[in-house]
């Protein structure tokens, strides 16, 4: 009877250890010095924000490449850089940085105005009839005529009042615009004067865009598009009762540069003979918007402690964990140039991928805003995809809990760079701090000057790291691939993918 209770003693310890081996993989690897030196080095001035383009961005992917390197992550086989037959962690993005237009007016009705931005550039001198069209969405055009009319909206749309979340409906207004014949949208946007100075700093500043060898070609239409200030849609409702409008519009002056930016890019092979054919991606952005509009200390370089140095660590935590205890799948870890300027670095990297798509099975995506709640993690997206659990249970490991986008409304989940392979079928959820709704210490640091890395709670920090490590190494070893939530969206394009 003492041997019987002794093996029992024993076997049950060993399945105790067997339990907890993650969790204490987990907590060998990641410690509070380890986080502290990676977000100081991110965030620090010398580094100028990390504006994608820039030599203090370069600074940044180098660091990336040389920590992947020390773990002793290998770079991924058929990454050569052009000129050298050398395997690289750095995959090329040819850019095309375009300056600011140099002359702009718009005016209707006789009123100019100067809080502006353009959206979308195009060239033209226009003297004509505006038309004021609600929000611009498909039922605002209904017996309407904008034939070489300028369209005027307000922003958002019925349940859309935020202004983050308008950005999202450009893409639907500019189209019907275009559809309909007109030649530009004029946008009013509900926003405070905070909210405005980053989208000042965002649009009135050189923009980057994918370079591409394709040429416009002759006669395509295109349309410009503006967004101006309108706190509490004063301007929008003034001119909501008028049927035509006078209008004058005035654009042109870009100047095309071409510079080259990086992803960085490293994979560890699983340990599962079958599984180590499945990749989890494990993603951040490692850019911030650079220099600005100086804040009341006169501080003029917005660090990016939160956003993004934050999901940057996340996922340099991963790596180094998984060099030291590989998972059954294998992993590879994408960190994202020019996410600020319109989730390039995805985009790019959907369109040339280094290893077939149909072989990543999830993108487990890191970004921030910044957090108000430091009990809990924020996933958009949690439960779009049956890893829910997984993630669930490493935030209660330790001691935080895992909760799902507060505010839908806003869209969050198509504006970062786990979009991109979610439109293609990948299963794609944003770790995030953790927030309850967006404002207080979110807004408080959300794209300033503010966010520096001695503002952080590393306490906090150490948990959501460990939570997101644990999540990883979850999902990398359950035995059935991760799947996209019965009747998601995207769940179609998975099945197109994946061929199931």
């Amino acid at each position: 009877m003492k041997y019987i209770l002794l093996f029992i003693s024993l076997l049950l310890s060993t399945i105790t250890l067997y339990s907890q081996s993650d969790k204490e993989k987990v907590e060998a690897t990641i410690t509070k010095n380890k986080i502290e030196g990676h977000i100081y080095f991110l965030a620090d001035d010398l580094l100028k924000g990390r504006e994608t383009g820039t030599p203090e961005n370069k600074i940044a992917a180098s660091y990336l490449a040389n920590s992947l390197r020390g773990y002793g992550v290998k770079p991924v086989t058929q990454n050569v850089l052009k000129g050298s037959n050398t395997e690289s962690y750095f995959q090329e993005i040819k850019l095309n940085k375009i300056s600011p237009v140099k002359r702009l007016l718009l005016a209707i009705d006789g009123e100019e105005f100067k809080k502006k931005v353009v959206i979308k550039p195009n060239k033209m001198e226009f003297r004509g009839e505006a038309i004021y069209l609600g929000y611009g969405l498909e039922n605002d055009y209904k017996g309407k005529d904008v034939t070489e009319k300028i369209v005027i909206v307000r922003s958002g749309g019925p349940n859309i009042p935020d202004a983050r979340a308008a950005f999202g409906l450009i893409e639907q207004k500019e189209q019907l615009a275009k559809e309909h014949g007109a030649v530009a949208v004029i946008e009013f946007v509900d926003t405070n004067e905070t909210t405005w100075g980053f989208i000042d700093h965002n649009f009135n500043t050189s923009r980057i865009e994918i370079a591409t060898d394709k040429e416009k070609k002759e006669g395509k239409k295109e349309l410009a598009y503006l967004w101006v200030y309108d706190e509490n849609n004063i301007q929008a409702k003034k001119l909501e009762s008028k049927d035509k409008l006078n209008s004058k519009l005035m654009m042109e002056g870009e100047e095309i540069e071409t510079v080259i930016s990086q992803n960085v890019i490293g994979m560890v092979e699983g340990t599962d003979p079958q599984l180590k054919n499945e990749f989890i991606i494990y993603s951040a952005h490692y850019d911030h918007i650079g220099i600005g509009k100086q804040d009341a200390t006169g501080d003029e370089i917005y660090n990016g402690a939160r956003d993004n140095a934050v999901g940057t660590t996340t996922v340099l935590s991963m790596a180094e964990n998984m060099t030291k205890y590989p998972t059954k799948r294998s992993a590879l870890f994408i960190f994202f140039t020019g996410e600020e300027k319109g989730l390039l670095g995805s985009q790019y990297y959907v369109e040339n991928p280094l290893l077939p798509l149909n072989k990543m099975v999830y993108c487990f995506n890191s970004d921030n805003g910044g957090y108000n709640d430091t009990s809990i993690a924020t996933i958009i997206g949690l439960g779009r995809t049956s890893a829910e659990k997984n993630i669930k249970d490493a935030a209660t490991a330790f001691g935080l809990n895992a909760i799902d986008d507060p505010n839908p409304e806003m869209g969050l989940f198509n504006q970062s760079d786990n979009f991109h392979f979610a439109e293609k079928g990948i299963p794609a959820p944003t770790f995030s701090l953790g927030f309850r709704s967006f404002d207080g210490d979110v807004t408080k640091y959300y794209h300033q000057a503010g966010d520096e890395a001695d503002t952080l709670d590393y306490d906090y920090l150490l948990k959501f790291f460990q939570s997101y490590v644990l999540a990883g190494r979850l999902i990398a070893n359950e035995p059935k691939t991760p799947t996209w939530t019965a009747g998601d969206k995207y769940e179609e394009a998975g099945k197109s993918l994946y061929g199931n």
